[in-house]
């Protein structure tokens, strides 16, 4: 006969289990946070937006490799779902760091993590769009909430102040957009193969996308350039170890609680460029950027919530 353990014990086991995920996923939003950071010290020194770009995915495609290795059990390599799915993954993913990066270096840290963090009001209005998610009053004015954050951020109402650039703006929103559908490629691919295998697809269809519109002789150049630890770290902390953290993190921590611990990344990007790259923010873009941050954490938060009563 199976003895299980006593209901208490069950419950401290779920209870760490549950913790540990959330340590992960935390991990995982403070590397990608930083990798912002690192990425503006590396444009700052002139390199091409898209080199950096590059080389973040390139590592982080040496990583799920690895990964792969070590757990090829269930992959669905095999499966043409999974690959078409993963490329489109792939091509979020690939705009998502490459917007981003141009967002930094034509504007702020900062302001590119919080613009990027608007993803989840994309992936509403593609949901609204595609008849996936029921509009509602209270998301409705949940993204109205978040555009006027993204006004008072990026400070377009004043034609004269010229805080943000709309190159900037733009492309830190292309980043938002461009994650939203990294997800919806990842959600569509996961039901035919393992994270791994998906993760591996969508780094490789970057890295080849992504060739084409780096600068070749930097490319080249970075190979043999004293600031290699800091491309190797970007792709280590950015897309190596992240992604790995944040799919196993996700595995025992409700989506509600990994919504709210996700803003971990663009608070730690904001205080790393204000700390270390002596960013100033005026005061209605920090008020535009809690509202941006407080506004899509608690639509994430009753979405989950609202999917769990379902």
């Amino acid at each position: 006969m199976v003895r299980h353990p006593p209901a208490p014990m069950r419950l401290i086991s779920s209870d760490k289990t549950a913790s540990a995920s959330t340590a992960f996923v935390v991990l995982a939003a403070l590397c990608w946070g930083l990798s912002g950071g690192i990425g503006g010290i590396l444009m700052a020194n002139g390199w091409n937006a898209f080199v950096v770009s590059l080389y973040r995915g390139a590592i982080g495609l040496l990583f799920v490799l690895v990964w792969l290795a070590l757990r090829p059990r269930g992959s669905g390599l095999a499966n043409r779902r999974l690959w078409f799915w993963s490329a489109i993954a792939g091509l979020g993913v690939a705009g998502n760091f490459s917007f981003y990066f141009v967002s930094i270096a034509e504007g702020s840290v900062a302001v590119a993590a919080t613009l990027m963090y608007c993803a989840p009001v994309f992936v509403y209005l593609v949901s609204f769009a595609l008849k996936l998610e029921r509009p509602t009053p209270l998301k409705w004015a949940s993204i109205v909430m978040v555009m006027l954050g993204v006004v008072l951020l990026t400070g377009v109402y004043d034609i004269d102040g010229g805080r943000v650039t709309p190159i900037a703006v733009g492309a830190g929103l292309l980043s938002g957009l461009s994650y939203a559908v990294f997800i919806f490629g990842f959600k569509y691919a996961a039901p035919h193969g393992s994270p791994q295998a998906i993760l591996v697809i969508a780094f490789a269809v970057l890295v080849a996308i992504l060739i084409w519109p780096s600068d070749a002789d930097q490319a080249v150049a970075m190979l043999s350039t004293p600031s290699w630890p800091l491309f190797l770290i970007l792709g280590v902390l950015g897309a190596g170890l992240s992604f790995i953290f944040y799919i196993v993190g996700l595995k025992h921590t409700a989506p509600a609680v990994a919504s709210i611990v996700a803003m971990v990344e663009p608070v730690t990007a904001s205080l790393f460029g204000v700390v270390v790259l002596n960013e100033r923010l005026a005061g209605p873009q920090i008020f535009g950027m809690g509202l941006i941050l407080i506004t899509v954490t608690a639509l994430s938060v009753y979405s989950s919530a609202r999917r769990a009563r379902l």
